[in-house]
């Protein structure tokens, strides 16, 4: 299936790899903060409903009960709203030039079953003004670095390229957005089969990244990007298994590290290599390594193109899927998730395609990004394998935590449309908890070999 695209024009500058990419100019760098928001996205609405950006709230909304920093579940600001229109598969043609590949092959596969629920567009939230400071100074600052596995001139704090030219810099933004610094959560996952039947998963999560550290930003964007850590609790037979990593800011000077300890041998053993198309545990082969947050870890094996940028419906202010009252009995359905819980609305996204570069290997072997204007961060994809087939779509909730004025990641929903069966990941509903986010309980000791085997005794 190919990729169709109606494309809002876009001069896009594509320079040799290996060479640094042009920053903006001062020109382009003062208009953030007036006709477009501090990260870079257009402040003006359109005739066909993307809503114009207020950023009234930073933080707790007015009126919304929430405690920060203990894993209170999301708050819906929103939950009296009713969709506007529902996109069926008799209707979707009309709304062609705003679906994905991906989106369109639901409809083509589960034409009684999946649905879009499109409500009222809001661009409510906004960043500390400590974030838009660094943005601006990267816009003027930043370039892609070593063949497009760093970045030089950048600040911690931002996105580095709130105006993106190239595909690289579009995909770095992805990769360093503003988010969470401290997160700890236990969450599950479901493998959920074309009949129903569902597989269980789940692991205790906590990640300390380095470049959202209060302490650090505005300094200069080098060293070590993450370090995260993963238990598994279920199923049983990995139940103890824990495994420590620690990322890179360049992927030239550095690469992805992990160890994991075996509970059975009681070992702490490096990974040889931890990454890219790899399989992620319990996902049935429906999820990479490299899938999670739909692309992370080194870009090194695609040649990255920015098609433009385009209206979509996409997930947006996802907190009716996240509220403590959803049971996983409501929300997991055979083919696709209840399209009750699924929040959709009309936003800009910047369109990313990675093309597998010759003499590498990966299960896919061309994949679509899009991005959101308002974060930079991808909340939908298409993937296609080696034949150029679309294989698999994906997309991920987010929802603009109250806890860190910034957005965070929820619930993921990876969709293999050949099986019919599909991956819903990173579900805390059912949990007692949600999410901690930057409580600034950890530090990169917890991160060791050493206690990777503790955390698994």
């Amino acid at each position: 299936m190919k990729a169709t695209m109606t494309l809002i024009p876009l001069a896009v500058s594509l320079l040799m790899a290996g060479s640094a990419m042009a920053k903006v100019s001062a020109a382009e760098a003062e208009k953030l903060g007036k006709e477009l928001t501090c990260v870079g996205a257009e402040k003006a609405g359109t005739k066909d409903g993307v809503p114009e950006f207020t950023g009234k709230w930073l933080g707790t909304p007015p009126g919304v009960q929430y405690t920060p920093h203990v894993g209170q579940h999301p708050v819906d600001p929103y939950a009296s709203e009713k969709p506007v229109l529902t996109i069926t598969a008799e209707n979707q043609a009309q709304y062609a030039s705003k679906l994905s590949d991906g989106q369109k092959a639901l409809f083509a596969k589960f034409p009684k079953t999946f649905r879009m629920e499109v409500y009222p567009g809001h661009r409510d939230f906004r960043y500390p003004d400590s974030v838009c400071e660094v943005a601006k100074k990267n816009a003027l600052n930043a370039e892609i670095s070593d063949g497009g596995l760093g970045i030089a001139g950048a600040s911690i704090g931002a996105i580095p390229f709130p105006i993106p030219k190239t595909g690289q810099e579009a995909l770095m933004n992805n990769m360093f957005p503003n988010r969470a610094f401290n997160e700890d959560k236990t969450t599950d996952f479901a493998n959920v089969l074309s009949d129903g039947a569902i597989s269980w998963g789940r692991q205790r999560n906590t990640n300390l990244g380095m470049v959202g550290l209060p302490s650090e930003v505005g300094k200069p964007l080098e060293g070590t990007m993450a370090y995260s850590k993963t238990a598994t609790l279920l199923p049983e037979r990995e139940k103890g298994g824990v495994t420590v990593s620690s990322e890179p800011i360049n992927f030239a000077k550095g690469k992805r590290l992990a160890w994991s300890y075996d509970p059975g041998t009681r070992r702490v053993r490096q990974v040889p290599e931890y990454g890219f198309d790899q399989p992620l545990g319990g996902s049935g082969g429906k999820m990479t390594i490299d899938s999670d947050r739909l692309f992370n870890g080194s870009p090194e094996r695609y040649n990255w193109k920015l098609l433009g940028k385009r209206e979509m419906y996409i997930p947006a202010n996802a907190y009716k899927l996240h509220g403590k009252n959803v049971k996983y009995a409501d929300l997991l359905k055979p083919g696709v998730p209840n399209a009750d819980f699924i929040r959709w609305e009309l936003h800009r996204v910047w369109a990313v395609e990675g093309t597998l570069k010759d003499g590498y290997r990966h299960l896919y072997g061309k994949r679509v990004l899009f991005l959101d204007e308002d974060n930079g961060m991808a909340v939908m994809s298409d993937m296609y394998d080696a034949r150029g087939s679309l294989w698999q779509y994906a997309l991920l909730n987010y929802y603009y935590a109250f806890d860190t004025s910034a957005w965070q990641a929820g619930t993921a929903f990876y969709f293999d449309l050949n099986s019919g069966g599909y991956i819903a990941y990173n579900l805390f509903q059912e949990r007692p908890t949600g999410p901690i986010l930057n409580k600034g309980n950890l530090n990169p000791s917890m991160y060791t070999p050493e206690a990777a085997r503790n955390a698994g005794n």
